[in-house]
């Protein structure tokens, strides 16, 4: 019998996918993420199901579109009944373990996952519901502003850099624990960063190391708000752009910091690697994001759109024994969950009508794709619910609010001519524009969306009146069950925690 391998997924926050056109590109310091690039399949046109943390991590786990599962945006539950990869691969048999983010809201904090090494980094609560029935309000205290830019630099601390620091020293201590042999089962580590994502402060050697970048300018220029799509004036409004005045300087710094808190990442990762490697442990390595940003492109900053910065996310996958290769054709993070378990030989037939994704294995095999790509986006900045398809060179983007959007990514990767109007390309639209009226309905979209977001502001407001009593996953640890203790017998612990024995 084939042993089942062992999964150790890697994911970061708000990693912007065009920076990984091939693996990390040639300017970045990022050596660990590049050794990992070379013995990968790299996606190099992966994009998220949902440009936002949460639905973009719900997708991501269950391999169902946001709209499925009704996690619409940062504040709707993940019921608890639907399936995970990790409730997949527990079923067959593994130990599941997760370390760090991973942006559950409500009541269910594992969901699936066996064990859980750190709290959150978000609430888990229903405090940041967006409202439709008051479009334009700016939610002050949980919106992102443009603070974020205006306030980039360098610091040694920071409320994200002590998460990320715990999340690795974590997920190192777990690699030791499985490598000491105690459980048999295959094993699923999944360890999730909460950088690069802003706020945009790097510590000074990750900064120092991009003194001299050429890429501390944006490609293309804002072209003013007055010229910026509808969708993208929402998101501009809600990022409350008119109470901050944005300089060439303030744009470099926050990108030579988010390039900086690359590089952190870069090391945090090969520290764990390097864990895996001495511990003589073999897994397959899933390297993705959520979701991108923006950084400053048509001067937009951080996600909520479609657009490739948002969109678009780096996804490698190295298999034990197989060569890498670069895959072109455009795939999803919904297609994580079934390509788990296609290497871990488990049937999905039984939830198969319900999912969204599909098996990547095809492609590293050197296959091709045809079906397309969807997104969707209903949260903040929005008024009425997004969706998007990626097929081939296509770009199709449409919502009740906005005219279509298509774009050729092959002649124009930077988006910037919308060729919906062009005479030249009316059968393409109208063929993107059936499929995508073949798998939405946008009125019954809005209609579910706003059912939900008024149902918990009810909740949040009544669970915030008198005792409260938070969601938030606590960790506990058994202070008694570790190192040495009087129940125990020196001997023993000595050698069960001993690693490699013998040697």
């Amino acid at each position: 019998m084939v042993p089942k391998p062992n999964f150790l997924i890697l994911m970061v926050d708000q990693l912007n996918g065009t920076l990984f056109p091939d693996g990390p590109a040639e300017w970045l310091h990022a050596p660990n993420l590049r050794r990992l690039a070379a013995r990968s399949s790299r996606f190099a046109n992966a994009y998220t199901a949902s440009p936002l943390c949460a639905p973009g991590r719900a997708s991501f786990m269950s391999g169902q579109l946001p709209s499925r599962m009704r996690v619409y945006d940062n504040a709707a539950e993940f019921a608890s009944d639907i399936p995970c990869f990790t409730h997949h691969l527990r079923r067959a048999g593994y130990h599941t373990c997760l370390s760090g983010k991973m942006h559950f809201v409500g009541p269910d904090q594992l969901h699936g996952f066996e064990a859980r090494l750190t709290t959150d980094i978000y609430p888990a609560d229903f405090g940041w519901t967006p409202d439709y029935r008051k479009p334009g309000e700016r939610i002050e205290w949980w919106y992102h502003n443009m603070g974020s830019v205006t306030g980039a630099g360098v610091a040694e601390i920071s409320n994200q850099m002590e998460y990320d620091d715990e999340v690795a020293h974590h997920a190192k201590a777990k690699l030791y624990d499985l490598a000491r042999g105690h459980d048999a089962r295959p094993w699923c580590l999944t360890v999730s960063f909460t950088h690069p994502h802003d706020p945009y402060v790097a510590r000074r050697r990750y900064w120092d190391l991009y003194a001299d970048c050429a890429h501390l300018a944006p490609v293309q220029p804002d072209p003013g708000y007055a010229a910026q799509d509808p969708h993208s004036k929402r998101i501009f409004d809600a990022n409350d752009w008119r109470s901050f005045t944005i300089t060439p300087e303030d744009v470099a710094r926050a990108r030579r910091a988010y390039f900086a808190n690359i590089s952190y990442l870069d090391d945090k990762i090969g520290e764990i690697l390097d864990v895996l490697e001495d511990t003589r442990q073999e897994a397959v390595i899933v390297f993705v994001s959520d979701h991108g940003d923006m950084l400053g492109e048509r001067g937009m900053w951080f996600k909520m759109s479609f657009y490739d910065g948002s969109a678009r996310v780096p996804l490698m996958i190295a298999t034990p024994g197989r060569a890498g290769r670069s895959v072109a054709d455009p795939v999803s993070t919904l297609d994580v969950l079934p390509t788990l378990a296609d290497l871990a030989g488990i049937d999905l037939s039984d939830i198969a009508p319900w999912s969204d994704g599909e098996t990547l294995l095809p492609l590293i095999a050197g296959g091709t794709r045809s079906a397309p790509v969807a997104m969707e986006y209903a949260a903040e900045g929005s008024i009425t619910p997004l969706v998007g398809l990626r097929q081939g060179r296509w770009k199709y983007t449409a919502c009740r609010a906005d005219p279509e959007q298509l774009f050729d990514m092959d002649a124009d990767p930077q988006e910037r001519v919308n060729l919906a109007s062009d005479p030249a390309h009316a059968e393409t639209l109208r063929d993107l524009r059936a499929q995508a009226q073949a798998r939405w309905d946008l009125d019954r979209f809005d209609a579910e969306v706003r059912e939900s977001q008024a149902r918990r502001w009810v909740v949040y407001e009544a669970l915030r009146n008198g005792a409260y009593f938070p969601w938030d996953f606590q960790p506990l640890q058994q202070a008694s069950e570790r190192y040495m203790r009087n129940h125990m017998d020196l001997n023993v612990v000595e050698e069960r925690q001993r690693f490699p024995r013998g040697e």
